[in-house]
């Protein structure tokens, strides 16, 4: 598969997080003989968060997790690629079951501390004997340093791996971020948007990270779209192994969390924004900014009207500089707006002022942006002082020849 003309450089060299070790290898979900399996093996006493997907046909390995989250820790996690384990029924939950039972053998921890994660086709059977099979040997090939490995393990339609790591300081002792993801396509908000895991060596208690880590997704993966369609699987865990000497944090409010946070959630934008990069068949990453909406909220939902518009990310597609498409996904959102107070600019180019094209609009300013792979829109609604910026990519015909293919 060719890799997205967005896609970064290299893959980011992930610092190693103490408590922490990965592997991955190939359980024959995939016929290729590609890695389609990974391990994480968490210190004990390991600190978990989740957000998960709000679909109401959730897959199976969902069921388990939001389950085991309310215990708080975390031993072990799985993921399997090539089989989503959804819409499979008591099977789908017997298969998550058998996967934890035979983890718990192999890495002698407690069955409710191991998450499990799968991402692929949707209705077939998961051969969970493959992945039972394949344990003992990612036990034997658990590294503090598989980062990589691990995020092409978990890779579907995904061109490449997507990796993140950032350093922070709590109360004078800096600790370490790392993280990988994957994504591409059935990518819309909706409290996770596919597969992340994060992980720290800060001693955070579970409330304050689950609460760090809601926030975060807010302002990360659930402000992104591909393609409007929220996926059956979509989840986000972060774990604490607390290796590193920071005093406990227990209150969420603590001042000495400041660093901390602002760390976790740029590693998580620029997880979220590799994902729009990898958009299925994208050619230009997108930003949309809202001003002046009745509030946070509604800022949010025009932002992603204009973000999810065909006819708009089409128009980028063929770097056509049609601002009337934005006026028109504006006026659809169902959120306040003044027709004559609106303000577009693209390219931070002013196109339209107080709801009329400007005078003197000149569009080839705006046209050789439009040529451009990072493509820039700011729109002010002129009712309040609500504002968000949400992120996406062009619609192509890439985006049906893989969609169209993607069982065959």
């Amino acid at each position: 598969m060719t890799i997205s003309p967005l896609a970064p450089k290299h893959f980011p060299p992930c610092s190693e997080i103490a408590g922490i070790t990965l592997a991955a290898a190939a359980g024959g979900l995939y016929s290729n003989g590609r890695s389609d399996l990974i391990l994480a093996e968490l210190a004990p006493n390991t600190v978990i968060a989740g957000v998960f997907t709000q679909s109401l046909t959730a897959a199976a390995p969902i069921a388990w997790c939001r389950e085991i989250l309310k215990g708080g820790y975390a031993r072990a996690i799985i993921v399997n690629a090539g089989n989503a384990n959804a819409f499979t029924g008591r099977a789908g939950d017997r298969a998550v079951q058998y996967t934890v039972q035979a983890a718990a053998e192999v890495l002698e921890c407690p069955e409710n501390q191991i998450f499990v994660s799968s991402t692929g086709v949707i209705g077939e059977p998961l051969p969970v004997g493959r992945i039972i099979e394949a344990l003992p040997v990612l036990k034997k090939e658990l590294s503090p340093t598989s980062w990589k490995a691990a995020a092409e393990a978990i890779m579907t339609t995904d061109t490449f791996p997507k990796g993140a790591t950032r350093k922070a300081v709590i109360g004078g002792v800096t600790v370490t971020l790392s993280a990988f993801a994957k994504g591409s396509g059935m990518i819309a908000p909706d409290m996770a948007t596919m597969l992340a895991y994060l992980f720290t060596d800060a001693k955070i208690a579970q409330p304050v990270l689950q609460s760090m880590l809601k926030d975060a997704a807010d302002k990360s993966f659930n402000s992104i779209t591909v393609d409007s369609d929220t996926s059956t699987n979509d989840t986000v865990l972060l774990c604490a192994t607390g290796k590193a000497q920071n005093s406990a944090v227990i209150d969420s409010k603590d001042p000495r969390l400041k660093n901390f946070r602002e760390a976790l959630e740029a590693m998580m934008i620029d997880l979220a924004q590799q994902i729009v990069r990898d958009g299925e068949g994208a050619k230009k990453f997108i930003e949309v900014a809202v001003t002046g909406a009745a509030s946070k909220s509604a800022a949010k939902t025009i932002a992603l009207a204009v973000a999810n518009s065909p006819l708009v990310k089409t128009a980028i597609a063929g770097e056509d500089a049609n601002w009337g498409r934005i006026v028109m996904a504006v006026g659809k959102a169902g959120e306040k707006a003044d027709r004559d107070a609106l303000d577009i600019q693209i390219g931070g180019v002013l196109v339209a002022v107080d709801g009329l094209r400007r005078p003197d609009y000149d569009e080839r300013p705006v046209t050789e942006h439009m040529k451009g792979e990072k493509i820039e829109i700011a729109i002010d609604v002129g009712v309040g002082r609500g504002e968000a910026t949400v992120w996406t990519c062009d619609l192509t015909h890439g985006y049906i020849d893989i969609n169209a293919d993607y069982r065959t």
